[in-house]
């Protein structure tokens, strides 16, 4: 079964009188428990298209549903819908609050769900655990490294279950080895939680 279906996608961004295109005629399908990678140089529209689907953006044309609900052309209420019933997200830059420890942190997402209580405190420990953090959950980011920041705001994106799992250049801030072990998380959440991942990589420009 289809749980992201994007159809001839365009976005065009307005450049004083010009109308520059960013995406044109873009289309995808991801099945439900597929993990796929967005690749491409710099500037090349990755970000606007993770940003459609993440219902931060509306297209300029195309049609697009995740989890079955059409999100193009919908009304800002209808997409913040969308964000919290079926989207998680991670950011490159981690996007923490400060003043909140690692539990903390998911446990607000939670909150914005409309989790709250008992049952938001249950989630969150068990995600954080799910992360390898438990540990460190009631640490502040600013006595986490990278790699652990990064989990957290990926037990972030999996408390509450969203069926659709995105994530924008994940390791972008992290060196080699502590990457891959992040990356290595998105298999295993997979199996143990079956979320729907997407997310992108920058590929290098040249030849």
């Amino acid at each position: 079964m289809t749980i992201i279906q994007a159809r001839s996608v365009e976005k065009h961004f307005a450049e004083g009188r010009e109308s520059v295109p960013v995406l044109k005629g873009i289309d995808l399908d991801v099945a439900r428990g597929e993990i796929i990678s967005l690749e491409g140089p710099s500037g090349s529209g990755k970000t606007t298209f993770l940003s459609i689907l993440g219902c931060i953006l509306t297209p300029t044309s195309g049609e697009v549903l995740i989890d079955g609900m059409r999100i193009d052309g919908r009304s800002d209420a209808r997409l913040a819908a969308v964000r919290k019933k079926s989207l998680g997200f991670v950011f490159q830059q981690f996007n923490l609050f400060p003043s909140l420890s690692a539990l903390e942190n998911v446990e607000y997402a939670l909150n914005v769900k409309g989790v709250s209580g008992p049952a938001a405190r249950t989630e969150a420990e068990r995600v954080i655990e799910e992360v390898g953090l438990s540990d460190r959950k009631n640490f502040l980011p600013r006595d986490l490294s990278g790699g652990q920041k990064q989990r957290v705001a990926i037990a972030r994106a999996l408390a509450g279950s969203a069926p659709v799992l995105l994530a924008d250049e994940p390791t972008a801030n992290l060196d080699s080895v502590i990457g891959t072990q992040v990356l290595e998380m998105f298999p295993r959440a997979r199996k143990t939680r079956q979320p729907r991942a997407c997310h992108r990589h920058p590929r290098p420009e040249g030849p």
